[in-house]
């Protein structure tokens, strides 16, 4: 990338655009300061030297008096201070009649313009002082106060007095050239600030990219960690990292599904592919090779349940499988398949019994429920013994219902509890031709789809106890539960 690229991209960087917003609005608000404050210095040496010239107003008219020769100073020569006082006041002087004739004025005066009569007359029609700027030949600034002057014989005068406020200037233009020269170096150190400010407050979204930059299909397990500053960035990296954990998820159980498929599909197609094989080279009457396609359609039927129950598991697991609630009677449902389960059962020599109240609502997707108390029921019978039995209960208690399932079956060893409710799990000592291994992965996502608990309790050689919590769909008075019925009471 050219010289000329690389600082077209820094200049659209976000880091570049915040760094010179807040350089633009400080240097605005430091130049309004700086008015603001030459403003209002200017404003109090105004007000400070408006009340100087009042208070030299109200001494002049009390050292003017008038005499047979007209109006002049009077004033105790020998007294130092109101000689010192007296020549203050003269120094910017001017005294003349109502028609504008000047009679007195001073040399500063002179060289600052003798107020014209026409000027000397408007301002003492207007009845009020006036107060003026006005500059000499030096251009020094001299502010001026006149108006009306009355003497004690009631003799009416113009008066003006005025004092230089070149001073007053020289301070507002120091602190106007001081205070601008220094706007430039804390604009350029502001800069370097905001630059600096900028590039830590975008830190955690420089991490997000880097972190987005590195993400391959083997490590969306990736977190940023968090800023603990509570503010917009922490929720962003919070929601990022959720992102990432969703993600994560959805690419493990698509993982998990291909490796399921893979593993569970090995095995029945290299058995039809043997069987095929042996048909092929080695059958010769009919009956072989119609022994040999049976052998195949029923591995065949086998491969075709576990696609079906893989699609349906991943489906549910990735939330494409949407519960259709309603209100079921799960009293009736339970003794409706512990009925059905009675003859499989009296096949296994189990005794089967049931003890469940008379209705009990639950708002749950019927077909779904269905599977569960199915695959519950059906491993109950297929692990237990003959001679053995299995107990079905439904309790209901406030708004919770909780269905259980003992039996006195082989039992799992506590090193396989945590692991039935994985797909394809089986005990080692199961027999691999009872079953796929997804029934209970079915029965945990079906328990935690309609937000309720499932818990195994199981002792080898003993027997194994399932229980399952659910929300109650509405809340109706308990009734008694009816007397349990086993192989030897059919149901009604």
């Amino acid at each position: 990338m050219s010289l000329f690229g690389q600082a077209l991209g820094l200049t659209r960087g976000l880091r570049f655009r915040l760094a010179v917003s807040y350089v633009a609005f400080f240097t605005i608000l430091l130049v309004f300061l700086g008015l603001v404050f030459r403003q209002t210095l200017s404003n109090t040496f105004e007000t400070q030297m408006s009340s100087v010239l009042d208070e030299e107003w109200g001494a002049a008219k009390g050292y003017l008096q008038t005499g047979p020769e007209g109006p002049n100073w009077f004033y105790d020569e020998k007294d130092p201070d109101e000689s010192f006082t007296v020549r203050r006041l003269q120094r910017v002087y001017m005294l003349a009649d109502t028609q504008g004739h000047v009679l007195q004025h001073s040399e500063i005066y002179d060289s600052i313009g003798i107020d014209p009569p026409a000027q000397i007359q408007a301002i003492l029609q207007s009845g009020s002082p006036a107060i003026r700027i006005r500059k000499d030949a030096n251009g020094v600034p001299y502010m001026v106060r006149s108006g009306l002057w009355v003497d004690h014989e009631g003799h009416k005068y113009y008066l003006g007095i005025g004092r230089a406020v070149d001073y007053n200037d020289k301070v507002i233009h120091d602190f106007t050239v001081n205070y601008f020269s220094i706007v430039p170096v804390v604009i350029v150190l502001s800069g370097l600030l905001g630059w600096f400010m900028a590039g830590r407050a975008l830190d955690p979204l420089n991490s997000v990219a880097q972190t987005a930059q590195r993400i391959t299909h083997s490590n969306l397990d990736m977190q940023i960690p968090l800023r603990r500053a509570g503010d917009e960035l922490d929720r962003l990296i919070e929601a990022f990292n959720r992102m990432m954990t969703r993600l994560n998820l959805s690419f493990e159980q698509i993982r998990q599904f291909s490796t399921d498929v893979s593993h569970e599909l090995r095995t029945p197609l290299t058995v039809i592919r043997g069987q095929l094989e042996v048909a092929l080279f080695t059958a010769e009457t009919p009956d072989q090779y119609r022994d040999a396609m049976i052998n195949a359609l029923e591995d065949v039927e086998r491969l075709s349940n576990i696609v079906r129950a893989l699609l349906m598991l991943s489906q549910a697991e990735s939330g494409q499988l949407v519960l259709q609630k309603a209100e079921v009677n799960f009293s009736e449902l339970v003794r409706d398949l512990v009925e059905e389960y009675q003859i499989p059962a009296d096949a296994e020599g189990v005794r089967l019994s049931a003890s469940v109240p008379e209705s009990c609502i639950l708002l749950a997707d019927r077909v779904q429920i269905e599977r569960l108390v199915t695959n519950l029921l059906s491993n109950a019978v297929k692990y237990t013994p003959a001679g053995g039995r299995v107990e079905v209960r439904v309790l209901q208690k406030d708004d919770e219902i909780k269905f259980q399932i003992e039996d006195t079956g082989v039992g799992i060893a506590p090193d396989h509890l945590p692991h039935i409710f994985d797909r394809f799990y089986r005990v080692p000592s199961a027999d691999p031709e009872k079953g796929l291994g997804l029934g209970l992965s079915f029965v945990s996502w079906i328990v935690k789809a309609h937000g309720g608990t499932v818990d195994v309790e199981s002792e080898l050689q003993k027997g194994t106890r399932f229980t399952v919590s659910l929300p109650a769909g509405v809340v109706r008075r308990p009734l008694p539960e009816t007397p349990a019925f086993s192989t030897s009471e059919p149901l009604h």
